[in-house]
């Protein structure tokens, strides 16, 4: 994915000496990565400081568009959790990385709330998925599949029926 069209901060440039990034330069290069995918809050904030080192000008950008609704962690955690919930990802997993990404836990509520996900279902397809038809299996191959769970992010509650004779 290519980057906003920013012009480049100065890496060892004295402060002075430091071109001035125009506001409506980082409103454009923040408007050119929401209209690719919605991204969270501090994944803009992120990308933007990548190009401008002037904090306060990209939070003062920042607050424009969620004041004007164009960015949104509530749509943005929702979204998120419905396609990694599709990939094959449990509720752990889907809270943790949207933690990495900057959500906030009332987001990721909200989220979790409005996209109405039947986890126990989502759980037996990614187990179907890897694994076929549950069945009888030695010990070894028991551990190996619940780690295979814990991993994607479900708990015991989710995928024990499916490992259990």
């Amino acid at each position: 994915m290519a980057e906003p069209d920013l012009p480049p901060a100065p890496r060892h440039a004295p402060d002075e000496t430091r071109a001035a990034v125009n506001p409506a330069d980082i409103r454009l290069a923040a408007m050119n990565l929401l209209s690719r995918r919605e991204h969270s809050l501090g994944e803009l904030r992120q990308k933007l400081r990548r190009h401008c080192e002037d904090e306060t000008q990209v939070e003062t950008q920042l607050q424009k568009l969620v004041d004007e609704n164009l960015q949104s962690d509530d749509r943005y955690a929702e979204s998120f959790a419905r396609q990694r919930a599709q990939r094959g990802y449990g509720p752990a997993r889907v809270r943790q990385e949207m933690r990495e990404k900057g959500v906030g836990d009332i987001a990721i509520a909200r989220a979790f709330e409005s996209a109405q996900l039947d986890w126990w279902a989502l759980a037996e397809a990614a187990f179907r998925k890897k694994f076929g038809e549950p069945g009888r299996v030695d010990l070894k191959e028991k551990s190996r599949r619940i780690r295979f769970m814990q991993y994607r992010g479900f708990s015991a509650d989710h995928y024990q029926h499916l490992i259990d004779d």
